[in-house]
């Protein structure tokens, strides 16, 4: 969705205008300072003034003059200097509350948004779009209040020595804005087009990295460094044109100044033979002229940083304006003690509005039972467990716990009857102690101990350099996968709820430590309702009932030898990889 330029550059201020104290602050220096330095070419003239030829200066008033410049420089460098700090502290803190905005929007987001989008291009906004904003917000908030005042305070003093000049240096500022406007139209979108691809060669250098023992097993390099300098070339060329338009606007509206400044020199000379306007009032309005073209020079030589930090700006509300989970404040209908009984009723769901995957989806799963979901690639497993943990909403159906509509439940009471073991570890940097206890804080070691045990973890953490409080490295590189897949068993042993959900969670573990896991959820699962995805069959032989699916429905259903003697589908899956016919 595209957000109107205007209407991010309002938004960005709402964050700015909350600190108004530094921003009084600031008005005020930039106020005091800024005419402070003004008054400087008055002063400079009236010196001049004083040295009418040789051999009769004033030496006296210039002394006098030059005192009085010598105070005015060190009060408006100091205001100028403290401005600047505050100004640094304004936009870091108003980016603040920017990112915690949209992290908070983040983390309330759907599945289906963060399916769709790149994680690199998404952290990209986090880091590299932030930090544009903030440097962007600096630069405006500096040279904003202080070019206002240098503005106004250049043309009050322009009109106190002489109104006639004046008119020659507001003739030519029209043309300033028009130079201004007409470059930043071109540049605009290439800024745009830049920030979008600075976020799409983050989201592929992020994927690369991650994926390097697969590049360099199948001699990928060349053709991951040929994408590489497909994105990056795209980069450059968007760069350069952004970089050139914009560069324009300096040039061009400088030369405009310089015209300006040529009928300051022609008009305030005629002045000066007719009408006895001093030579000292002509150097303080040549002086004057130049301050009053330096707040546009200087901002239209900012808007490279501007324009950027609007794309930013812009990828940054994107986030924050998409459409978060609804906010549910639901009476909560479940019990303490959750018996696990499970219905879907005519379950139909749809990644895409064209494209069905399950339609009149039926089953009944009573407490306590073990239930194993098998079947092809495509067939709906992993969506059946999307379903049941409401990350993605039914599009007709229903689903009861316990004979309660889930729909009619908060999300979170949902998902407090559900530990979940996934195909994909996710740890988090911090010690080990705090990854299995991620979803129960504050649990007691002992207790965090027994569910290390249970997942047989607790032998291989203890051979650690520091045990339990080893600190896992980010995504958990400093152990194995499989010692990863042990970790995040244990984390959902220690929650112990009624139901468990257990996605090809023995995919990373050795066959004899599959086969000591497995016998810990065989005990684990008596007395809870259990949903286990695998692939291996040899894994799901003990479950209560089994169903097969393909294309979204199930197509048999029955214990393991049940569906062995139908000789359907499931036994020519089984035999696939057990080749016992023969």
């Amino acid at each position: 969705m595209k957000i109107k330029r205007k209407d991010t550059i309002y938004r960005l201020f709402g964050y700015v205008k909350t600190y108004k104290a530094q921003i009084s602050m600031i008005v005020f220096l930039a106020l005091v300072g800024n005419i402070a330095a003004l008054s400087v070419p008055l002063f400079t003239g009236k010196a001049i003034d004083n040295m009418i030829g040789r051999g009769n200066v004033n030496f006296n008033e210039i002394t006098k003059y030059a005192m009085i410049l010598l105070c005015i420089y060190m009060i408006s460098n100091l205001f100028s200097w403290i401005s600047g700090i505050l100004a640094n502290q304004t936009a870091n803190q108003a980016v603040y509350e920017l990112r915690i905005e949209a992290f908070k929007v983040l983390t309330h987001l759907p599945l289906k948004f963060l399916d769709k989008i790149s994680h690199g291009d998404l952290a990209s906004r986090f880091s590299n779009d932030s930090d544009a904003v903030s440097e962007g917000l600096t630069q405006v908030i500096t040279q904003l209040f202080a070019g206002i005042v240098t503005i106004l305070a250049a043309l009050a003093f322009m009109l106190y020595l002489s109104p006639i000049v004046t008119l020659a240096v507001i003739a030519a500022t029209p043309l300033v804005f028009f130079v201004a406007k007409t470059v930043s139209r071109y540049s605009n979108e290439k800024f745009r087009e830049q920030q979008k691809i600075i976020g799409e060669l983050n989201g592929f250098v992020e994927e690369q990295i991650g994926g390097q023992r697969v590049i360099k097993a199948f001699n990928y390099e060349n053709e991951s460094a040929a994408s590489f300098e497909e994105i990056n070339g795209r980069l450059y060329q968007v760069g350069q044109k952004a970089q050139f338009y914009s560069s324009l606007t300096n040039p061009t509206t400088r030369f405009v100044n310089y015209i300006s400044y040529i009928l300051v020199g022609l008009v305030g000379g005629i002045c000066a033979i007719r009408m006895g306007f001093s030579v000292g009032g002509v150097s303080s309005f040549l002086t004057y002229s130049a301050l009053f073209a330096k707040p546009f020079n200087e901002m239209t030589a900012l808007m490279t940083q501007i324009l950027a930090a609007l794309a930013a700006a812009e990828r940054i509300f994107q986030v924050i304006d998409q459409e978060m989970e609804p906010e549910e404040n639901l009476k909560s209908v479940m019990t303490e003690n959750v018996e696990g009984n499970v219905a879907f009723s005519g379950v139909s769901f749809s990644y895409e509005p064209d494209k069905p995957l399950i339609t009149d989806f039926n089953l009944s799963i009573k407490k306590g039972q073990s239930v194993a979901i098998v079947g092809p690639t495509g067939a709906g497993k992993t969506t059946m467990v999307n379903l049941l943990m409401r990350f993605y909403d039914l599009t007709g159906g229903a689903i009861n716990i316990d004979g309660i509509d889930i729909k009619s439940m908060n999300r979170s009471d949902v998902r407090r009857q559900f530990g979940m073991v996934l195909q994909e570890t996710w740890l988090f940097k911090g010690t080990i102690k705090e990854n299995i206890a991620f979803g129960k804080p504050g649990t007691d070691d002992e207790e965090i101990f027994a569910a290390a045990k249970s997942a047989k973890a607790h032998r291989f953490i203890k051979r650690l350099p520091q045990g339990y409080d080893t600190i896992i490295d980010e995504g958990g590189g400093n152990i194995s996968a499989g010692q990863k897949q042990l970790l995040t068993i244990a984390r959902a042993m220690l929650l112990n709820p009624p139901m468990l959900i257990l996605d090809e969670a023995t995919s990373n573990v050795d066959t004899l430590t599959e086969r000591q896991i497995s016998r810990t959820f065989l005990d684990m699962m008596k007395g809870h309702t259990s949903f286990v995805i695998a692939h291996r069959l040899s894994t799901i032989r003990e479950a209560d009932l089994i169903i097969v699916m393909d294309k979204g429905h199930v197509i048999e259903q029955g214990t393991h030898e049940s569906l062995l003697k139908n000789k359907g589908f499931y036994y020519n899956l089984y035999h696939s990889q057990f080749d016992t016919a023969n």
